[in-house]
């Protein structure tokens, strides 16, 4: 079957704003418009394929079908680009970790995305759900920590982000002057970047047998916040050595486990059939995470 484009373009400014009326105000419609043309999408394909809730979200099939036209609309995109002679500016919804966005993930991508006249559009989520947001078709590529791709998708292993605990000297001193002990970690606040971070909670867990609530915690869920309130002594925390090297050799922070470094791989997930562009913008992510993490110890995954 052919789908109408009006009634997809109304279903992506539905899931793209979040609302109907937001949508209509964005396609300089009625919202009762919008809506009939959702309905009408939704009847030809016999199936439901929004959630009416605040923000609106996509049933199963509206995933599928969501994941189906952002890769249109990207492909269109470029081969409009290609009929005009020139590159046009290109779109791209990428999720990202936090850690990643802060680190390496734009200066390793600043000069391709200049010179393709790429937009960007960066969620940002915690590592192990960020593929969330790309199997509900709301990102064209993710850096997750999940290995396996999905249907019509590839993996790709980016490498290791080696993370250690690190705490002010001051804090160290007062906290752990015996050395990390299980006693002292349940008394020494730790860091958190929200609550879906498991990085210190499966360290204390692994090591010492504490569950989350057995320690005093912070929760500051901005990566450059959550350094800082490491280098002010409010808590420890595991931060990535490519972000905090600069603050260790001046002695900012000093590494209070130097013998329990924890490495987190990430993969790279796209769809297999992608634009040129977006080709492009993927050989360019995975040769510059090759040189800036470490080397990735699994094999390319396809489904």
């Amino acid at each position: 079957m052919q789908l109408d484009p009006r009634q997809s373009q109304a279903l992506l400014a539905v899931i793209d704003t979040g609302s109907f009326e937001l949508a209509a105000a964005t396609l300089h419609l009625t919202a009762s418009a919008v809506s009939q043309r959702v309905r009408a999408l939704e009847t030809a394909l016999g199936t439901p394929l929004v959630v009416r809730t605040r923000p609106c979200r996509t049933t199963p099939a509206g995933q599928r079908l969501l994941q189906y036209l952002r890769r249109v609309q990207s492909l269109e995109d470029d081969l409009r680009a290609d009929f005009a002679g020139g590159p046009e500016p290109l779109a791209v919804t990428i999720a990202v970790n936090a850690d990643t966005l802060a680190s390496w993930l734009l200066p390793a991508l600043a000069d391709f995305i200049i010179e393709e006249r790429i937009l960007l559009d960066l969620t940002v989520d915690d590592q192990d759900h960020t593929y969330a947001l790309l199997e509900a078709g709301l990102a064209l590529g993710c850096v997750s920590t999940e290995t396996r791709p999905m249907r019509g998708c590839q993996a790709q292993p980016l490498g290791s982000m080696r993370y250690r605990c690190m705490a002010a000297p001051a804090f160290r001193d007062r906290w752990f002057g015996k050395g990390m002990t299980r006693a002292a970690v349940q008394q020494a606040p730790v860091v958190q970047f929200n609550r879906k971070d498991r990085l210190q909670a499966d360290f204390l867990q692994r090591h010492y047998g504490l569950m989350p609530g057995g320690y005093p915690s912070h929760f500051v869920p901005a990566s450059e916040a959550f350094m800082r309130a490491i280098e002010l002594g409010l808590g420890w925390g595991m931060l990535p050595e490519v972000q905090m090297a600069v603050l260790q050799r001046q002695g900012a922070l000093v590494d209070i486990a130097p013998n329990r470094p924890v490495d987190v791989q990430l993969f790279w997930h796209t769809w297999k059939v992608q634009s040129p562009r977006m080709e492009r913008l993927s050989r360019s992510l995975l040769e510059a995470a090759r040189k800036m993490l470490r080397r990735p110890s699994g094999g390319v995954g396809d489904k």
